[in-house]
């Protein structure tokens, strides 16, 4: 009797969806429009606001079956707010606190650039998108492993820069839109307001340059292999 082949399971993927609504839209309306002393306050309107991305943050990592160092620092990033917040320090703390999560991902990509796991091949070339057995296999024939991997360091330093510019706009628009007194119901409508604005501010000008690394580095597959990108696209 034959055993039925199981099929293997696509890993778990959080949705953008998903992802919006739970760490930007809800947490938003809550600051906005409850953190008046007649509805939560801004006290309980920040922990509720902030107990979505958290919770979310956990669900995924429950989900995905794996620690994600991304997963991680999004949960600590959530718990830092919440703190700074809670204990209403100054809003320099917040500023410090945006720019530095950026940054640390930035500082990542660089140190591991040195390393045979480059942080960048997860970031943008990892194996939900390329077929690295059929990719390494074409590298070897053509002997160019060495090109490919000055490749992806060049592509190594566009990334880091993308997270650089990112920790600079963070801390330049908390320093611009936290100016009221922390623990007051203005500045908690701020901290909403900051998070509204983060994707358009910080998140577009970051991804323009997370996808030009990407194009540079599918261009650089083609060029190494002599063969269209087409053919280590995983379907």
């Amino acid at each position: 009797m034959t055993e039925t082949a199981k099929v293997p399971q696509k890993p778990h993927q959080t949705g953008f969806f998903g992802n919006l609504v739970f760490n930007i839209i809800i947490p938003v309306l809550v600051m906005s429009y409850l953190s008046s002393d007649e509805y939560l306050g801004p006290m309980y309107s920040v922990v509720v606001a902030l107990a979505f991305p958290f919770c979310f943050g956990l669900y995924d990592l429950k989900k995905t079956k794996k620690v994600n160092g991304f997963s991680i620092l999004g949960i600590i990033s959530v718990l830092l707010t919440g703190g700074i917040s809670l204990m209403k320090l100054p809003a320099e703390y917040m500023a410090i606190k945006e720019a530095t999560i950026p940054g640390v991902i930035g500082l990542a990509v660089l140190v591991t650039q040195f390393t045979k796991k480059p942080l960048v091949k997860m970031l943008i070339l990892n194996d939900q998108i390329i077929n690295w057995d059929k990719l390494n296999a074409s590298l070897d024939e053509k002997s160019a492993n060495l090109t490919f991997n000055k490749k992806v360091a060049v592509s190594s330093y566009i990334v880091a820069s993308s997270f650089f510019l990112s920790a600079s706009l963070n801390y330049m628009l908390a320093k611009w839109i936290l100016v009221s007194e922390p623990g007051t119901t203005a500045y908690t409508e701020e901290l909403g307001r900051m998070t509204a604005l983060s994707y358009p501010i910080i998140v577009i000008p970051s991804m323009i340059l997370l996808i030009t690394a990407l194009i540079y580095l599918f261009k650089q597959i083609s060029n190494c292999t002599g063969e269209p990108i087409e053919s280590f696209l995983n379907q």
